[in-house]
């Protein structure tokens, strides 16, 4: 591959949130997996696992994660002190907070690409109903045939959540070049226990984030293209 067809690669890979229910045949994904063996990982420790739902088994995760969502959508509407009083009855159970707010330069960025969503989908900011139902087609994994999980060593961090990112951007590329489309899912984090509902997790692997795989649809949020920045360069002192 010449450098303009990994750059058009690359730059073709985008998060899809509307899929197809058409599976993805297991040789493809066997070919996806494949690939990810090629990551790189600090001293070739490899310290994450992945959990692959499907059919039946991935119906249910939706399920169960959009009546986990309900019930916190409840407590924060009694409460809405909730998030900064931490996880209670009905609410997040995952391994890390990842409801705690975004460090004010970071939280900008997320709030601009927010703007230009909800714009692109013309959901006003007061109109809680589309709102809410754009952020329950998350817990659904955006109808996606796939749903993946990502675990880490949590004795082992932060390697092994930089080892992860290595990891999911080879599965995320191997996956476009095969004409399957993903979305990363980090929403699925909040919350463990639907997760180890359906899979024996070792003990020392903690959740980090959530994945979606399948074939986009023609949906209007799929024409969606969020901002993609120069990545940040530290001046040098001298």
């Amino acid at each position: 591959m010449d450098s303009t067809a990994f750059s058009s690669l690359a730059a073709s890979r985008h998060s899809v949130r509307d899929f197809l229910p058409d599976p993805i045949a297991s040789d493809v994904l066997d070919s996806i997996l494949e690939d990810v063996s090629n990551a790189p990982s600090w001293s070739n420790t490899r310290p994450y696992m992945l959990a692959l739902a499907s059919g039946e088994q991935a119906d249910r995760l939706r399920s169960a994660y959009v009546e986990a969502w309900k019930k916190w959508l409840a407590q924060m509407a009694k409460d809405k002190n909730a998030n900064a009083n931490g996880p209670a009855e009905g609410l997040p159970d995952g391994d890390y907070e990842g409801w705690r707010p975004y460090p004010d330069e970071l939280r900008a960025r997320s709030v601009d690409l927010g703007k230009k969503l909800y714009g692109h989908l013309d959901i006003g900011r007061e109109d809680r109903e589309r709102r809410n139902a754009l952020s329950r087609r998350n817990y659904e994994a955006f109808g996606a045939p796939v749903i993946g999980f990502v675990f880490v060593r949590g004795d082992f961090m932060p390697w092994a959540a930089m080892d992860a990112g290595l990891m999911l951007q080879t599965l995320f590329l191997s996956a476009k070049v095969r004409g399957v489309d993903s979305c990363p899912l980090g929403l699925l984090s909040f919350w463990r226990s639907p997760v180890d509902a359906e899979f024996d997790v070792p003990e020392d692997y903690k959740l980090l984030t959530g994945f979606a795989l399948g074939y986009a649809s023609d949906a209007h949020i799929n024409s969606f293209a969020a901002p993609r920045p120069k990545i940040g360069l530290i001046a040098s002192k001298k």
